[in-house]
């Protein structure tokens, strides 16, 4: 397998500090809202195109881009295809379940499919994964595609059949602080005073 087209993958639960698990898991079920510029419906193929400066919330999930395609399958799953701007990048941001942190990624492409519960960022794509407002791991190349299912990410380096021999992946995965860190001292406690009267024993 050459490096220029082999696949970066990444078991979250192993590879990152505490890994990138899984998103809001209530966040697909929650309604979509958009802002933009302009909107245009097809009927026909059940399509809502928006257009200029697009915002998108979704429970904790936000996306920004200059395009967004928006469109809902039989079963009533919500897919969106966020396109920037030519020279720039989308945007997208997830709170993880139950913990602090939260998973960002951006690319000139982003997919979103809501009933595999994916994101798909492509060409220029970078993902971080944000303990508070820390970054602490980061990864980038042309294709990553974020499962929220089985806590999995790939990272392609480069296009099917390119030849570029710099076309690598990069990541940055800070580690856990370790469990056998020492422990802050304790405080000591109030000393000890001598006592000058033994109770009942001491005499006057």
């Amino acid at each position: 397998m050459k490096p220029t087209t082999a696949s970066f993958l990444v078991s979250l639960a192993l590879a990152l500090s505490s890994g990138l698990a899984l998103a809001e898991r209530a966040d697909r079920d929650k309604p979509m809202n958009v802002e933009a510029d302009a909107m245009r419906y097809d009927d026909l193929k059940q399509v809502n195109v928006f257009t200029g400066r697009v915002v998108v919330t979704k429970g904790t999930i936000l996306a920004r881009g200059a395009r967004v395609e928006v469109r809902k399958d039989a079963q009533g799953y919500q897919f969106a295809t966020i396109t920037a701007a030519p020279g720039e990048l989308a945007y997208y941001r997830e709170k993880r379940e139950g913990v602090d942190e939260y998973v960002e990624g951006q690319g000139e492409v982003i997919d979103y499919d809501g009933k595999a519960d994916k994101v798909i960022f492509t060409r220029r794509a970078v993902m971080r994964r944000f303990v508070g407002s820390t970054m602490n791991d980061e990864v980038t190349g042309n294709v990553i595609v974020y499962n929220n299912v089985t806590e999995v990410f790939t990272v392609d380096a480069a296009k099917p059949g390119s030849t570029n021999p710099d076309a690598r992946v990069r990541a940055m995965l800070s580690p856990a602080p370790s469990a056998s860190a020492p422990k802050a001292p304790a405080q000591p406690s109030a000393p000890l005073k001598p006592s000058t009267r033994l109770g009942s024993t001491e005499k006057n």
